[in-house]
């Protein structure tokens, strides 16, 4: 059992020890703690505080705990059960608040749970944020507020359809266009709140979905994270219905993959690169993602003779420098959309929008789209840590061993060759190195990822 805290949020599997793993008491802690920085920071009357959360089992609970925690410190709390990572982001400035918690732990599976934490425009927090929320909770600096002064919490289960509506005020969202085509699109919502907005994106314009575990039960029919692996019944499911497409998005909404209409996977590396394809057509700009994503989001930015730059993993760090180069569009290569026009966070929901504009302009088969779009194969693999392991002097012996490559170390340490590359860096949500590697073959990728990683047992000695 885990519990991890970072500037990504607390995160953690539910039950065992208090500060071992995401336990009551620790949800109570946190929840505080953000809270105290929220006054720090705002330094007002009143203060307001948005809270949604995905159908993790465990959810519930976790809400409570910490919407009343808030009210205990004398903040009003909007409840909107039920939402995305996307949605409450929207609804903080929508709303004035002063920040925002979402519970979620992304693709995790079911045993886990985390708070995510926004400031007052919507985004994540920084570095220096997240440290200085850290530091209240072990410092135990928490001040409750007395009976006359408590908070109060809301419930405004709207804003899925208000998301739903900015998404479609998006100028180069072309609903007259999908809905001529009248696609038929296959939805796998994971049993989670994906299962709630995306079908209801879809009819607003005027798609056809097919539903597939799409009840909010938290219980994931298959591991929540979008890889091919996890995606036989969606796969076979889109030949079935010969439908045009199919739609994956993780628990909370904010990773997106497309299932082609042959059943193949368009690439969850790719979601970005044909939504930026459309954007960049459009409206010509810089992008930005971040340094273990492909290549191909470089190729198709030079298509247009625009520029493209790679951030640290991360969201916030992507958004950074999306922000720097006055980015039009950017995100991750795990299926993260950020589009700037609608909001900074990455969006399944303004990724799915674009996607369809894009295909009802081109009129060609998804697979097609795919095809021509230049071909990177990535293989990604992880290690587990041990605390025995120093992860800093392996990432300096690889540093070392590769020194006559290019080195790039914002971010662990990406080793660039002349036709592939490869990403190590330590997880900043799990204990394990993650190892990344592109290639023009996936036999290549592959190869590579399994010796680097031999190379990184040996110098480990594991």
């Amino acid at each position: 059992m885990t519990l991890i805290k970072s500037i990504s949020g607390i995160r953690g599997t539910i039950g065992g020890q208090v500060g071992e793993n995401l336990t009551p008491i620790d949800a109570v802690k946190f929840a505080a703690a953000y809270g105290v920085w929220i006054k720090q920071q705002r330094q007002k009357e009143n203060y307001r505080i948005v809270v949604g959360r995905d159908a993790r089992i465990s959810g519930e609970m976790i809400q409570n705990l910490v919407m009343n925690t808030l009210v205990g410190l004398g903040i009003h709390v909007v409840d909107l059960g039920l939402s995305t990572t996307p949605t409450v982001e929207i609804a903080v400035p929508m709303e004035h608040a002063d920040g925002g918690i979402i519970l979620t732990a992304s693709h995790n599976p079911k045993q886990w749970n985390a708070l995510k934490l926004l400031n007052h425009k919507g985004e994540f927090l920084n570095a220096a944020n997240g440290e200085q929320i850290l530091n209240i909770a072990e410092a135990d600096l928490m001040t409750f507020s007395d009976v006359d002064s408590l908070g109060k919490i809301t419930k405004n289960d709207a804003y899925i359809d208000l998301h739903i509506d900015a998404v479609l005020d998006l100028p180069l969202v072309n609903k007259e266009a999908i809905a001529k085509a009248k696609f038929k699109v296959v939805v796998d919502g994971v049993n989670s709140t994906g299962g709630i907005a995306i079908p209801l994106l879809l009819e607003r314009l005027g798609v056809h979905a097919v539903k597939l575990y799409c009840e909010p039960t938290g219980h994931f029919p298959h591991n929540p994270e979008p890889l091919k692996e996890h995606l036989t019944d969606i796969s076979n499911l889109v030949v079935k219905e010969r439908a045009d497409f199919g739609i994956v998005v993780d628990p909370d909404v904010d990773r997106l993959a497309f299932i082609s209409e042959d059943g193949e996977m368009f690439g969850e590396e790719y979601t970005l690169v044909a939504c930026a394809d459309y954007v960049l057509s459009n409206t010509p700009g810089n992008t930005v993602s971040n340094m273990s994503s492909t290549r191909a989001l470089r190729d198709v930015s030079e298509k247009y003779d625009q520029t493209y730059e790679a951030s640290a993993v991360g969201e916030v760090n992507v958004v950074e420098l999306m922000k720097k180069n006055n980015a039009i569009i950017g995100g991750e290569g795990n299926g993260g959309i950020i589009y700037p026009e609608s909001h900074y966070g990455r969006d399944s929901l303004v990724g799915v929008a674009l996607f369809l504009s894009m295909l009802a302009d081109k009129k060609i088969a998804v697979s097609t789209l795919r095809d021509s779009y230049p071909s990177y194969f990535m293989s990604k693999n992880k290690i587990q840590l041990t605390p025995s392991l120093d992860v800093d002097a392996i990432l300096e012996a690889m540093e070392l061993r590769y020194a006559n490559e290019q080195i790039t170390t914002v971010d662990g340490v990406k080793i660039d060759f002349p036709d592939n590359w490869v990403h190590l860096r330590k997880s900043n949500t799990e204990p394990i190195i993650r190892i990344y590697t592109e290639a023009k073959s996936q036999t290549e990728a592959d190869n590579l990822a399994s010796k680097i990683m031999d190379e990184i047992k040996t110098i480990a000695n594991i």
